[in-house]
């Protein structure tokens, strides 16, 4: 693999291990990330960053939430994604009435047998599609918290295991308020990423009303990706080297999010950004920033995370992970404004 002088000014940087033992990219793995990304390129027309966030965070091994105002083919995504892969795939539709029982299952008494059966629920499954899912009440939102942190589910006094590999894609609508229930925190906290769909551009727009005739009547995407392709990515990805002065810059950008006296009295952390933050991100935004950026550095064909990975990736990772205080809506700032100043303050190793 040819490396530029500035890359490897780089690489010298961030530690020589990197320029003696890492070997190139598999050709499996980036026949794996071509063949998902040509795949969904074929019904979703741009949103490049989405479909690399799916695809990033199924690597990784955990869940997304997509946010974005209706007809922005969030589920479209999620359901030309679940056709790519060779995973079992099932979509709930969150209303109002749902209940717990419909989303993992319940027991089910047999009355010849004198005794219950347990009926599972749609959520064993390798990729859930919780479609709408802030327009399902608490009670609801509550009983994917166990499945999404520890990949099983409680039904009775038993406890089962969840297929491996388990995702779960949700969706929500930012503007619709009414008949909807905010996440709670604890929740929102299992999703590793949180990826915001924008609008198309007036071109990829064009090209969408183009082909909506023929949309309907394409037949399923052929399986391209199996469980095994993305744990050998994982692996793979795994490998990838971050060097220690990185890892202490992830620390120090996670740790800039929490409004404790220690960050206040740090004049290389100090800003105004601090009085717009009630809670900040846990050491679980530390882990997710570091596993995401070595598939990030994976995804573009080196084995050695960079700063600019990292920073790739602290908007879906941070952004749902931040607890906004009073004076941040009243001065219209969002959690990727904050995100923004912080990139701006922690020093680059």
């Amino acid at each position: 693999m040819f490396h530029s002088p500035r890359t490897i000014k780089k690489q010298k940087i961030f530690g020589s291990v990197i320029m003696k033992k890492q070997l190139d990219v598999s050709e499996r793995s980036r026949e794996i990330i071509q063949a998902v990304r040509s795949g969904m390129a074929e019904t979703i027309v741009g949103q490049q960053s989405l479909v690399d966030g799916i695809l990033i965070a199924c690597i990784a091994g955990g869940h997304v939430l997509l946010e974005g105002v209706p007809g922005l083919a969030k589920t479209l995504a999620v359901k030309t994604f679940a056709g790519l892969s060779a995973l079992s795939f099932k979509r709930i539709q969150f209303t109002p009435d749902l209940l717990p029982a419909d989303l993992v299952g319940t027991l089910i008494y047999n009355r010849e047998k004198a005794d219950f059966s347990v009926r599972k629920g749609p959520v064993f499954s390798n990729l859930v599609l919780a479609d709408e899912i802030n327009r399902a009440p608490a009670k609801v939102q509550s009983a994917l918290l166990e499945a999404m942190a520890e990949r099983q589910v409680t039904i009775g006094e038993t406890t089962y295991a969840l297929p491996d590999p388990f995702f779960v894609l949700a969706t929500q609508n930012p503007i619709e308020q009414e008949g909807t229930y905010s996440l709670p925190e604890a929740e929102l906290d299992r999703f590793l990423f949180k990826l915001h769909v924008p609008y198309p551009s007036m071109e990829e727009e064009h090209r969408i009303v183009l082909q909506s005739d023929g949309v309907s009547s394409k037949p399923r995407p052929d399986a391209v990706v199996s469980a095994a392709d993305l744990s050998l990515v994982r692996e793979e990805a795994s490998r990838v080297v971050c060097d220690e002065s990185l890892i202490d810059y992830i620390v120090r950008l996670v740790a800039a999010t929490r409004p404790a006296d220690s960050v206040r009295r740090d004049k290389k952390q100090r800003d105004d950004y601090i009085r717009y933050l009630s809670f900040g991100a846990s050491p679980r935004a530390s882990i997710a920033l570091c596993r995401t950026a070595k598939i990030n550095a994976l995804f573009n064909g080196r084995t050695f995370v960079l700063p600019e990975d990292i920073k790739a990736v602290a908007y879906p990772v941070l952004r749902h992970r931040l607890v906004l205080s009073y004076e941040a809506g009243a001065d219209n700032l969002s959690s990727d404004d904050i995100i923004s100043r912080i990139l701006g303050v922690v020093p680059l190793p």
